[in-house]
């Protein structure tokens, strides 16, 4: 459970019995165990004394000596994450809303999409992969006119070359060699209802442009057919990628663009969304197996983590991680159980043994001035998606694979294969 504590001025101590925590006291925290402070920009963390000591990313905090703390602070089994402003948790919380976990942000973001739902036509979504795009398109389709009729969800990226066309539009019985019969494509299937195109910067720039038509004229071309069948739906589409930027590449029609890319809401990413954690590993826990319990280390871990693959790899990993505990025998999931590199960033092997002197070598960091955090996570996302290969990830990128490969060891990433082909 997630609860916002306000410093009430410059600085907080907390401990056992203090009233700002009210009936979530923990007896392992001492009476007065730590102070934390906040200077305008920073907050600081001083233990004073406690029994169990303080921990601040993990790590313990000498007693009477100030340490900066960024992601997540231990006391006892309390966890307190520092955050600038505590004003949206403490107005809305954390909510369950048929089984989805929606904090602040994600309660404000699912407000603007059900006004966008009630007054427009369509919607585009942003986000990193794994962040619960289609969620938010399901609560688009929930929250309009025609939540009655179907909801029709098209991994774009996952169609087979050549096929988007016959797909999304259908086809006439004799159309081609095969067609043996009429088939409804998924613009037919979601007459009434909605369709939610996930990554469609991945269609074909010829099948864009029928889309577009398709969309402005409400109606829809077979392959095959001799005249187009009137359609009434509404459209959702998403992308982990800038439609902007796509556009400018020429990967993205501009007047498709036009159409479909307002209006947008962004869906911030899991790391960026901390107060829904503890209640999405919770959940998990208590589907996989009921009878463990959830260790705060557990939770500890997973918040000092960036899940670069968001709720979806959490929840992934919160399985592994129950499976473990259950084959030790254990009686709650630790954070022993989770595997060391779940939600981390895709990078190099890290030494597996110190050197014989039996002092621990440390790999510096690239010297590089670094990218923002957002970028970073782009470039190893599309590392991911492309099996590591650079040539597929630049062209995925819009760039030269010489331009890739200097970003990617400025940032210390490795790639699995160099791919086919020349140079571009």
């Amino acid at each position: 459970m997630a609860v916002a504590l306000p410093l009430g001025g410059e600085a907080l101590e907390l401990g056992r019995g203090a009233a700002v925590l009210g009936e979530a006291q923990d007896p392992r925290m001492s009476r007065r165990h730590a102070r934390v402070h906040f200077d305008g920009r920073r907050f600081f963390v001083t233990d004073l004394g406690s029994q169990n000591g303080t921990f601040v990313e993990g790590e313990p905090v000498p007693a009477g000596t100030p340490r900066e703390a960024q992601r997540v602070i231990r006391m006892g089994d309390s966890l307190f994450v520092p955050c600038a402003d505590v004003g949206p948790l403490q107005r809305h919380g954390v909510a369950l809303v048929e089984g989805f976990v929606r904090g602040p942000a994600l309660q404000r973001l699912l407000e603007e999409v059900a006004r966008a739902a009630q007054l427009g036509f369509s919607l585009h979504i942003h986000g990193e992969s794994g962040t619960g795009k289609e969620g938010v398109a399901r609560a688009f389709h929930q929250q309009g006119p025609r939540r009655d009729g179907p909801f029709v969800a098209v991994n774009c990226a996952a169609i087979p070359h050549g096929l988007a066309e016959r797909l999304l539009f259908g086809v006439k019985r004799g159309a081609y060699s095969g067609a043996d019969a009429d088939a409804q494509g998924y613009l037919q299937a979601a007459d009434g209802g909605t369709l939610f195109l996930d990554e469609v910067v991945e269609l074909d720039l010829a099948v864009q442009a029928k889309l577009l038509r398709a969309l402005e004229m409400r109606e829809v071309l077979a392959l095959g057919a001799a005249k187009p069948k009137p359609v009434d739906l509404h459209l959702c589409s998403a992308s982990n990628r800038e439609l902007r930027a796509q556009v400018a590449s020429g990967r993205l029609r501009e007047d498709l663009y036009f159409r479909l890319g307002r209006p947008e809401v962004t869906l911030p990413p899991l790391r960026q969304r901390p107060e829904e954690l503890p209640l999405l590993l919770q959940r998990e826990v208590l589907k996989v197996a009921p009878a463990l319990g959830l260790h705060v280390s557990l939770v500890e871990a997973c918040l000092l983590r960036p899940w670069p693959g968001n709720v979806r790899e959490l929840l992934v990993e919160a399985r592994g991680a129950v499976q473990a505990a259950l084959l030790q025998g254990a009686a709650r999931v630790e954070a022993r159980h989770l595997s060391p590199s779940a939600g981390t960033a895709f990078g190099p092997a890290l030494s597996p043994e110190p050197p014989a002197g039996g002092r621990e070598v440390v790999r510096e960091a690239p010297r590089a001035r670094p990218l923002d955090a957002g970028e970073r996570t782009r470039l190893e996302e599309a590392l991911r998606r492309h099996g590591g290969n650079v040539a597929a990830t630049a062209r995925a990128l819009d760039m030269h694979r010489t331009q890739l490969r200097r970003l990617l060891k400025r940032h210390g990433l490795s790639p699995g294969t160099e791919g086919e082909g020349g140079e571009e």
